[in-house]
């Protein structure tokens, strides 16, 4: 039985090493065949059911030598001086995409953004408790989360460097203190570059560490003092970098909406839900239930005593559990800024804990087979929804062979109530959508325009041109085909999506993605001049008569007089 100072014991860490045991554990094997997993499925499954991701292949393709191809160079232009973040697939995109192809580097940086993170808090791990232990398999866990469903590539791949470059940190923390400063300025603009999050987790890990593995530094006030001043160098390091870029910017994130713009987790519900994105994909129920084994492994490490903690990343995990309920959800134009923080949480935390470092044979059986059992479950069922997704991007496939190049589509979606949301691959975290961006691949796949490609200051280098500006805008979204035929519906889109005023003078086609689900608004029904061109079953596409009213002659019955928001 440990009593708490052996629990908070860097002493596996330093010289003295555990006694021997009768089971040698090692997650090495288990690693790689993740690895070999997350490859086999990037492989197969070119665009799966991850909400930014299409929208970013699109980017890409742009980015490596697309714009050069007609339409684009009068629709689009490239200004890398737009923004100073967020631009870590941009720049492969940009000079290693032509070279191996934006279809590889796509998968390459899906399957990083997968791995990195939990390969990252894997080596951290072993570098502070001194070895392999059967617990870093459960990390592999969290390699899905609602943050990857999402699509944000950067970010996750971001939050896999911050772990790696803290481990090298941590490596260099006893060295000279002017060389640990020149480190972590390098480090933290080359995370800048990746993901202005990534910089903050880095930091955030680098405090702990700096705060060493017991919480008997703030009993002396020397310690104490020297403590300040280290972080204080780690904050100064870390902060300087995307400071000065950020004062000698042309634009930063958000700029283009001009006000804060804040949405706030305000009830239990959204609380709840915010935290649980750190382990949230397709089905919540899912999730949890392959979760119920690697919480059994801490219970029973807690209860027994034969568990490790790291004081410091126990302070650090609960400053993120803390930013993860304070932050807003959506601010400056930016979508799911508190989601960020409980993944990180969830990485944190199960760094700073080795359970069951001395364990029997028997035991160590036990834990393996769980812990494996948690992580290739749950990655099989996330295969699965990928499998199921292919038919939804086939469909697209096929009705974006009726669309000439240089046309411009207007993507629109049937909207399901909410009682009627399936679940399945089409959503996750209850309501949101992951076939949002499936309609910008028109422009790789059929040469086309579409207003919905990102394209932000401050964030994306990809810029629209003055002339294409009043059909696009910078981060859009689907609305429901009852925006064309409910007047209401039209006041309240038109306000902050212009390209819809006019939209039959504006776009050529109609691309309706989530076809086959009855839309809560108006059901099949369209408006007056648009022709069914080709039914694929999740996608529908239409061609527009620029020269038909604008309205139908009735208002369908069903039209209500504002989103179901």
């Amino acid at each position: 039985m440990a009593n708490l100072d052996q629990v908070f014991s860097a002493e596996v860490h330093k010289a003295e090493k555990p006694q021997e045991v009768a089971a040698r554990q090692a997650s090495t094997a288990p690693l790689l065949a993740f690895m070999a997993l997350a490859a086999v499925l990037v492989t197969l499954f070119k665009f799966p059911p991850l909400l930014d991701y299409a929208n970013h292949y699109a980017r890409m393709w742009l980015l490596a030598g697309g714009i050069r191809e007609a339409p684009f160079p009068e629709i689009y232009t490239i200004e890398w001086n737009r923004t100073f973040t967020n631009v870590g697939i941009d720049l492969l995109a940009r000079f290693i995409g032509p070279v191996i192809g934006v279809s590889l580097l796509a998968r390459v940086l899906l399957f990083l953004a997968i791995v990195l993170p939990p390969t990252g808090a894997i080596v951290l791990h072993r570098r502070l408790f001194g070895g392999s232990y059967y617990w870093q398999i459960g990390m592999l866990y969290l390699a899905w989360c609602a943050t990857l469903i999402g699509g944000f590539i950067n970010f996750q791949i971001g939050l896999g460097l911050a772990l790696l470059l803290s481990t090298l940190d941590h490596r260099l923390q006893s060295g000279s203190a002017v060389r640990l400063f020149l480190w972590r300025m390098a480090a933290s603009l080359f995370l800048t570059v990746v993901h202005i999050f990534s910089v903050g987790f880095f930091l955030a890990i680098v405090c702990g560490l700096e705060f060493s593995w017991r919480f008997d530094v703030l009993k002396s006030r020397l310690a104490v003092l020297h403590l300040a001043g280290r972080l204080v160098a780690a904050i100064i390091a870390c902060l300087l970098p995307p400071v000065v870029l950020a004062l000698t910017a042309a634009d930063l994130p958000g700029s283009q909406v001009g006000d804060i713009l804040a949405v706030w987790n305000d009830s239990p519900v959204l609380l709840v839900s915010n935290l649980l994105s750190a382990i949230w994909t397709y089905v919540a129920l899912v999730d949890v239930i392959f979760l119920v084994p690697i919480l059994l492994v801490c219970s029973r490490a807690f209860a027994a005593k034969n568990i490790r903690v790291h004081a410091g990343l126990v302070i650090t995990a609960a400053g993120l559990l803390v930013l993860s309920i304070l932050s807003p959800r959506h601010a400056f134009g930016t979508g799911w800024i508190s989601w960020r923080f409980p993944i990180m949480a969830a990485l944190v935390g199960m760094v700073m804990i080795c359970p069951f470092q001395k364990i029997g044979r028997r035991q160590a059986i036990i834990l393996f087979l769980a812990l494996n059992v948690a992580v290739f479950g749950r990655t099989a069922w996330i295969g699965f929804n990928w499998w199921q997704g292919q038919a939804d991007v086939a469909s697209i496939e096929k009705v974006l062979e009726a669309v000439p190049s240089g046309a411009a589509i207007l993507p629109l979606q049937h909207d399901p109530a909410f009682a009627e949301i399936k679940l399945n691959q089409r959503h996750y975290a209850f309501t949101e959508d992951t076939f949002r961006h499936l309609p910008t691949l028109a422009v790789p796949l059929a040469h086309a325009f579409v207003p919905t490609l990102f394209s932000a200051q401050g964030k994306q280098p990809l810029a629209v041109l003055p002339s294409w500006a009043d059909r696009s805008v910078p981060e859009g979204n689907l609305f429901s085909t009852g925006v064309l035929s409910c007047p209401g519906l039209m006041a309240e889109a038109a306000s902050f999506t212009p390209y819809l005023a006019n939209w039959r003078s504006k776009f050529d086609f109609i691309l309706i993605v989530n076809a086959d689900v009855v839309d809560q608004n108006v059901g099949d029904a369209m408006p007056a001049g648009t022709r069914l061109i080709e039914d694929a079953g999740f996608a529908r596409l239409y061609a527009i008569d620029p020269n038909a009213p604008l309205m139908p002659a009735a208002v369908p019955a069903s039209c209500p007089n504002s989103f179901h928001w």
